[in-house]
Formats: structure tokens, sequence, C-alpha cells
């Protein structure tokens, strides 16, 4: 790795470190990555985006996938009731080809409601160039083995589409995390606190899509703002439309133009920068209104409250804000490694990883670069070595059956 992609993490990884002390208080609670990141994400679950994954294949590195996860913290019992995706909600894959601040393509995923139980949902998948592929989702079960995942590719593209209920692929302890930075505020650090090995994401599913697209599909190509042209940045949305009507039989309908719900890119900006009042402000904003600075003065307030100085709230607030809330991943960067890539040098900030500890790399900067992690080291269940990559979902327990939570 360079001296600059190093620099790079490091800055990216202290801008998150930053970014959680902001929010912690001794009884407050950590909203991991991006579950639950504002009131209005909170409320709506089947449009609240938990976390956004892009890396190259470790199979075929020209192939990029591109993971969203929804609807957190959906139990093994509820995945017949939870694990359906919401006709109404459009869920927005926003790419970003020529290195600034502005989305270039849009990936616009929709599905069909749902008529039965035991039969699939439809997503519409239409891509930028036009093209729709149409991909039956993952049939939930409540049986002990859970159904094989349903994955749809299309031969003029060579895209592949997967929608199901996944395991979480996060993890971390938020407890425990909780407890240290209280004992952190409260003047006598207690690093013991980060030793109880619970991750608060086993045993829970989620939503889940994923893409595989050639690389070769977004047409990349070298710009000043992009010399490499290997780049792309990967912003996700969800969406309603404005108005709702319920009619006296039931039926829901929708018009108007469409509203952001959520939106993500990097793990902790929203959830950790935006002050309280304003995350539903900054979801429905845009990666413009970022580099335009409409939340520079927030997140520069807080970092100057934390004693940071001038110069370095210039460094972060530019990481933060200058080129938009994207997860960037350069594709010249080779990934290897099972469960979808797990190789030194080509993991977060580098696009993310499902394997990719992104908490054990903020508490080592929280500890001043001394080693320092949550002891939640990896998913509680094995990923897939293939396309979709997540982990099969979490099924109901027999009788007396360890039933993996660890709260």
């Amino acid at each position: 790795m360079s001296n600059t992609s190093k620099k790079a993490k490091a800055l990216l990884a202290a801008v998150l470190t930053l970014a959680f002390l902001m929010i912690m208080t001794p009884t407050s609670l950590v909203r991991a990555a991006d579950h639950g990141d504002a009131p209005m994400a909170d409320e709506d679950r089947p449009a609240d985006i938990d976390d956004v994954y892009a890396f190259l294949d470790p199979n075929d590195n020209s192939k990029l996938i591109i993971v969203i996860t929804l609807y957190g913290f959906i139990v093994p019992g509820e995945a017949v009731n939870f694990s359906a995706f919401d006709p109404r909600v459009r869920y927005l894959v926003g790419l970003e080809t020529t290195g600034d601040a502005r989305i270039d393509q849009f990936i616009d995923i929709r599905f069909s409601p749902r008529t039965a139980t035991t039969i699939p949902q439809t997503a519409t998948v239409t891509m930028p160039f036009g093209e729709i592929i149409n991909a039956p989702t993952t049939v939930p079960t409540l049986a002990d083995t859970p159904n094989p995942p349903t994955i749809t590719t299309d031969p003029g593209t060579g895209i592949s589409v997967f929608a199901g209920e996944t395991d979480d692929p996060f993890f971390f302890d938020i407890p425990g995390f909780n407890r240290f930075v209280a004992s952190v505020l409260g003047g006598s650090p207690n690093p013991a606190a980060l030793q109880r090995g619970r991750d608060s994401f086993a045993g829970y599913n989620v939503q889940a899509i994923a893409l595989s697209i050639p690389v070769s599909y977004f047409r990349l190509q070298r710009t000043p703002d992009n010399p490499s042209g290997t780049v792309i940045g990967v912003n996700i949305q969800t969406q309603r439309q404005r108005k709702t009507t319920i009619s006296r039989t039931g039926e829901i309908q929708t018009s108007g133009g469409f509203v952001t719900i959520d939106r993500m890119g990097n793990p902790a900006i929203n959830v950790a920068l935006i002050p309280f009042a304003r995350k539903d402000e900054y979801n429905q904003a845009t990666t413009l209104d970022d580099a335009n600075g409409r939340f520079a003065a927030d997140i520069v307030s807080t970092l100057r409250a934390l004693g940071t100085n001038d110069t370095n709230i210039g460094i972060l607030a530019n990481v933060a804000v200058a080129k938009g809330d994207f997860l960037h991943l350069d594709t010249s960067v080779p990934n290897s490694g099972p469960g979808g890539g797990d190789n030194a040098g080509a993991g977060f900030p580098n696009g993310r990883r499902l394997k990719d500890d992104t908490i054990d790399t903020i508490l080592f900067f929280i500890a001043n670069q001394n080693p320092l992690g949550d002891n939640v080291n990896a998913n509680d269940v094995p990923l897939r070595n293939s396309f979709p990559f997540l982990a099969p979902p979490q099924q109901p327990r027999a009788s007396g059956t360890d039933d993996n939570t660890r709260n």
C-alpha cells in the first residue's frame, strides 16, 4: 500500500473515531453503522438502510459487488412477516464515476407486491443505460434449513441480482463500546469494558439486495477529478412518493414526487456527525449539498468543541464533505480471499467488504494508535464464498438450542 493510501485510510478512520465520540454520553446508545440513523428512517423500517458494501468479486475482479442491507434486527421467527420488501419503496443506487460530488448514474430497484408467503416477489432492476432485469426474490421459510438463494443473471449484460432475507453481516458490541466510552468521558478509561466479546447483531437477519456488475459496464473514464479512471463512488437512497392514500377497502395508493427517507455511503456520517435535529434534513439532502457545505458548519462546530485545532478541522471537514457521502472503491486494487475478500490493503475505506472490521480500526485510533478492539472480530456465522456472499438467514432453533444472539 502506498504512503498516500495509508494516510487516506488513517484520516478516514480518524474521522469516524471522532464521529462516534461526538454522540457519546454515559447513557447514550450507539446506532451502529446506519441502523435507524434518523427519526424518519427509524420509524420507517422497510426504508431504513443498515449498511452499504462495495467490493470487487474476489473470484473475478472484473465484477463489482454492491450489497445493501435494510430493516435490521429481524428475528428468525418473524422471517415470513418481516422479510418482504415494501413495493412502495424505491431503492436507488447512485454511482459517481467522474471524481466529483454529482451522481452520474442510477440503478432503480423496485419490488412487486407480495401475493402469498410462498410466492416470490419480483425485483425490477432498471440499469443506468436502460436495461431492465426482472429477478424473483428468495422466498423465506421457518423451516430448519433456509431456501437456497435465488440468483438471476441477465445474459446480455452479465449482471446478477439477489434479493431476500440474510444474516446481518455487521458485527459490533454496542453495550461494550458504550460502557468503554462512558468510562473515557468519566475520566477513568476502562478497556476491560470491551472484553465482553458479544456481537450485538449476532442471531438477527436483514433484508438484503446484492448486485454483481461487470466493472466495464460503468464506462469509467479518466477525468481531472478521477485521473486514474478506476474509482467509483456508491451512494444508496431509499425513497417514497409524497402522497399516500388508503381507500375504504384498505388499498394503498401513492402518488407525487419522491422524497428520500434514508441515504448512505460511508458508515457513521449521518448517525454521528450530524446533529439530531438535522438528521432527517441530511437524509433528504444530496451529495452535492454535502460538497457545497450545507452541513459543514455543524461538523466544524462539533470538532471545535472537542478541542480540534483549525488545521485538523480543515482536513477532517474536507474528508467528510468535499466529494459528498460516497463509498469510494478503486477498482484497480485487487481483492481476494474467502467471504467476499480479506486481503490486506484492499478493504475499508477502499470500498467496504463484509469482513472488514471497521470498529477495530476506529478503536485503534481512539487509543492513539495503540491496539484496542471490541473483541468482536468476525460475523457470527460463516459468509458464503460466492455471490451474494452474505450468510444464509438465521433460522428458528430447536428447543434447547443456542439462538445465537449475544445481547
